[in-house]
């Protein structure tokens, strides 16, 4: 395992009009559990189902009904801890937190407040330029979800779908180590990777199976250290939670648009009040939603339909021994094993089917040329066509053999790129078209020998030329590749042109 050690980016500063300003981030992050049915209930949790098709008794609040916790969501709630490097709790409790909602048919969400399962956790977030944050992870909790409330489908009335209350929720909650707008960013997408690797939540952010809460705070330059020193807020600005964003851009967006909001009442000599605010991307603003409730308005107390949840030892153990390789573990190895660079390392493990994909490619072959083909190839093609890794015309075995044809100086890389593209268009083995096509590269030196005496000697002017300019041997290397259909091998080109005009 590599020691991948990192600087500490500088905070984002942004400037007011009387002072430099910095940003304080803090998320919490609601990512659904992947389990096929609801936290407690045996309801599924697919997505797209008919409205209210997926709704159990006990989701629907009927009377008489309790809950039944679900072993599967601890157990994922639990892995998800470990691959944060988070403390686990072996003794955890369920709260009522008390609201009214259409979409909450109890009236009430179950919740973990006093004592969740999963407790102080870390991640390790690169920011892209040789720089990572270490963001703090505070608490992860189990909850179940609301309902969806629709509002466009009749002018005089809303519809509630509650084919997402009861769904399993793990918030994970992070400190305020966040210092820019790009850094929340790529703390939510590291985490949305770690999360798909451990196979806890798909991360996908359109059907709201991941959202955020953003906690967006200012202060002066230096206070940040003091809070660091201390752990007391008050060095801290007044904090505003951006409510329920589902866009990477948005949050980033969202974060600058609220930052200057604060600063200006700040400058203005006015004071941030505490609240939860929604951020409308066409305007370019956030606005409020409510005053921000703490915990004693949502009259929190222990659920008296569930047990104190205590889960052993061993169990958390034998989770743990079964954890899969995570994202940093991956890519050091792909950095030792392969001797990739750092960059190519990390887009190479962006997700677990194409690291695989790239691992089959590389097995027992140059990693390197692997990768330069996986990624500038093969990726570029899939981008071109809006396609995913999974949904590849080439196959790893395709795609390996292409390098293998290289390597063994078969065919050139030029040809190589020709065969590639006849390979993804048609799905044919890349060996079977050099063979069929006549695109075996020329490696017979004699051959090679008597193009160049022919090109040599239909221009005596680009020779006596070359002779005072030795750059201009290119020319020469380029007119035989054309006259032998790019077939010869480059390498044997340029040495016979090399000796035969000093020849001249």
């Amino acid at each position: 395992m590599l020691d991948l050690s990192y600087d500490t980016p500088k905070p984002r500063v942004i400037a007011g009009a009387k002072h430099d300003w910095e940003l304080v981030i803090g998320m919490e992050v609601h990512a659904q559990v992947a389990s096929n049915a609801k936290l407690f209930s045996g309801a599924s949790t697919k997505f797209g189902a008919e409205p209210n098709s997926n709704v159990a008794f006990v989701d629907a609040a009927m009377p008489g009904m309790l809950p039944v916790i679900n072993e599967y969501c601890v157990e994922q709630a639990v892995r998800t801890g470990l691959g944060l490097k988070a403390e686990i709790n072996l003794k955890s409790a369920f709260d009522r937190k008390n609201y009214f909602y259409p979409d909450l048919p109890q009236g009430y969400q179950i919740s973990q407040l006093y004592e969740p399962i999963v407790g102080e956790g870390e991640v390790l977030v690169e920011i892209g330029d040789g720089t990572a944050r270490l963001v703090r992870i505070e608490r992860i909790h189990m909850e179940q979800d609301a309902g969806k409330s629709i509002h466009d489908m009749d002018p005089n009335m809303s519809f509630v779908d509650l084919n997402r209350t009861g769904v399993c929720l793990m918030e994970i909650v992070s400190r305020p180590d966040i210092r820019g707008p790009e850094e929340a960013a790529a703390y939510l997408g590291k985490l949305r990777q770690i999360l798909r690797y451990l196979g806890t939540c798909n991360g996908d952010m359109q059907s709201g199976a991941m959202r955020a809460d953003v906690n967006v705070s200012i202060c002066r330059v230096g206070q940040y250290e003091k809070y660091q020193e201390t752990q007391d807020f008050s060095h801290l600005g007044t904090r505003c939670e951006i409510k329920n964003m589902n866009s990477m851009r948005f949050i980033q967006q969202a974060i600058e648009v609220e930052a200057k909001r604060q600063i200006a009442i700040v400058e203005a000599g006015g004071e941030v009040v505490q609240e939860t605010r929604l951020f409308d991307p066409d305007k370019q603003e956030t606005r409020s939603m409510r005053s921000k409730e703490e915990a004693h308005d949502y009259r929190y107390f222990p659920d008296p339909d569930l047990l104190p949840l205590e889960i052993e030892q061993a169990w958390v153990d034998e989770i743990a021994a079964n954890l899969p390789e995570l994202p940093d573990q991956k890519k050091a190895r792909f950095i030792g094993d392969f001797g990739l660079s750092d960059y190519d390392a990390s887009v190479l493990t962006a997700d677990l089917d194409s690291a695989g994909y790239f691992e089959a490619v590389a097995q027992g072959r140059d990693g390197k040329m692997a990768a330069n083909w996986v990624i500038n190839e093969l990726f570029g093609r899939l981008k071109k066509d809006d396609k995913g890794i999974t949904e590849s015309p080439v196959t790893p075995a395709q795609l390996g053999s292409i390098v293998d044809l290289i390597a063994s100086d078969a065919i050139s890389g030029k040809i190589a790129k020709e065969v590639f593209e006849i390979t993804y268009t048609t799905g044919r083995d890349p060996a079977e078209i050099v063979e069929t096509e006549g695109l075996k590269q020329v490696t017979d030196t004699g051959a090679i020998e008597t193009a160049v005496d022919e090109i040599i000697a239909a221009n005596p002017d680009q020779v006596a030329k070359a002779q005072q300019n030795p750059k201009l041997a290119g020319w020469f290397v380029g007119q035989v590749m054309k006259a032998t259909g790019g077939k010869a091998n480059p390498k044997a080109v340029n040495e016979i042109v090399s000796r035969k005009l000093a020849q001249q």
